[in-house]
């Protein structure tokens, strides 16, 4: 970083609750409202004309900006809007770009997230050969053995396969997950990150996509998703689910901070993100958090709490092998398989658990880190002072 240049400090971090896509309590909510929800209660109590910009990772909602929408609605009239995508990191390379601009000295105050409704997305269609069919944007182009539309093979059975992880391991971790999300839930760990949503079915204020009955039993009873293949582990119990969901950070310079008495709860330490063969996609985080933590001279032994998003559990067990994790100190409030992936919100939520998890830890480093389609990783560090 050059030489008197701002720290990049997160001031506020907040988001909806997570619903389960198409049958859950967000399921008649759009991106547009989740967008508007966590970028008004965000901008609550700032000064628009401090806000240099509205930053939102977005997904498959057929265009549009969804960050100057939600600007506009949420009154920042004269705030611009700037959509972001790096498929499932798209949430942290929102905060990152935000982190960027305010180090470089180009901005001062940003709001930055990311918002994915699953429920109500755009269907997008194509032709071939004169016939026009369901369309899903790829990540990469189509290999035998890296298919471009199906990430429970390139994200969770060819990382299994590489690293030498079990069905009976995936199942253990999604237990795990559930059980430290519905734990987190019933302790209140969430509750000062949650804004509650009013929705057409109620108000939304406890995610719903953890399930407090599930058992070895019940997981190890789920088919998989691809019989066909020999030996295949991946199932939906050991996966994420579809979800929707949206998060906000709002990331401002430290000495802008203090000048504006706005809480420096959090310092953006460093970031990357990395590419690797799309083949094993679910093993990127395993070279972007070497490289994050190198360029904020840690080490894995410096972070008290990381957070590596569960698309497949596959690629948390694979992750936390290969890099030799204390698995207690990964996912201790649950991830992807109970919680939920709203994909393009994911990698902001997960910064905003960071942020309350080593606050009510009183303080401490951690890391955000995830694989991304096409063969991408991500990690972010941030560090919590001490109250």
């Amino acid at each position: 970083m050059p030489e008197n240049a701002p720290e990049a400090v997160i001031v506020s971090a907040l988001r909806t609750p997570i619903g389960t896509a198409f049958k859950g309590t967000l399921r008649d909510t759009t991106a547009f409202d989740l967008a508007h929800h966590v970028v008004s209660r965000a901008a609550s109590g700032l000064d628009p004309e401090l806000i240099d910009d509205v930053i939102l990772a977005e997904g498959l909602y057929g265009g549009g900006v969804v960050a100057r929408h939600a600007a506009l609605t949420a009154g920042l009239t004269d705030v611009p809007g700037l959509a972001q995508n790096r498929h499932c990191a798209a949430g942290q390379a929102a905060v990152q770009s935000a982190a960027a601009s305010i180090r470089a000295g180009m901005d001062d105050l940003i709001i930055a997230g990311g918002v994915n409704s699953a429920s109500t997305s755009p269907k997008s269609s194509f032709r071939v050969d004169g016939e026009w069919t369901d369309w899903f944007p790829p990540t990469h182009p189509d290999r035998p053995d890296a298919p471009n539309r199906d990430m429970s093979i390139t994200v969770g059975w060819n990382a299994a396969v590489e690293a030498g992880v079990s069905r009976e391991e995936m199942d253990a971790w999604a237990l795990r997950s559930h059980r430290n999300a519905v734990r987190a839930i019933d302790e209140g760990r969430f509750d000062a990150e949650i804004v509650p949503i009013e929705t057409p079915h109620g108000t939304f204020a406890v995610d719903e996509h953890p399930r407090r009955d599930t058992t070895l039993e019940k997981l190890a009873a789920l088919k998989p998703l691809h019989p066909e293949i020999e030996g295949f582990g991946i199932t939906a119990g050991n996966a994420c689910g579809a979800n929707d969901g949206a998060a906000a950070l709002v990331v401002a310079g430290d000495r802008f901070a203090r000048q504006h008495g706005l809480p420096a709860l959090a310092t953006v330490r460093s970031w990357a993100s990395v590419g690797i063969d799309p083949r094993i996609t679910g093993l990127a985080p395993v070279k972007a958090i070497p490289k994050a933590l190198a360029r904020a001279g840690m080490k894995p032994a410096d972070v008290d709490v990381f957070e590596i998003n569960e698309a497949f559990a596959a690629m948390c067990v694979a992750t936390v092998g290969r890099l030799g994790l204390d698995p207690d100190r990964v996912n201790v409030n649950g991830s992807g398989c109970s919680l939920g992936h709203p994909v393009a919100a994911t990698g902001a939520r997960m910064i905003v658990t960071l942020v309350h998890e080593l606050r009510r830890r009183g303080g401490g480093v951690g890391v955000a880190a995830m694989c991304a389609g096409g063969g991408m990783g991500s990690a972010t560090v941030i560090e919590v002072p001490a109250p």
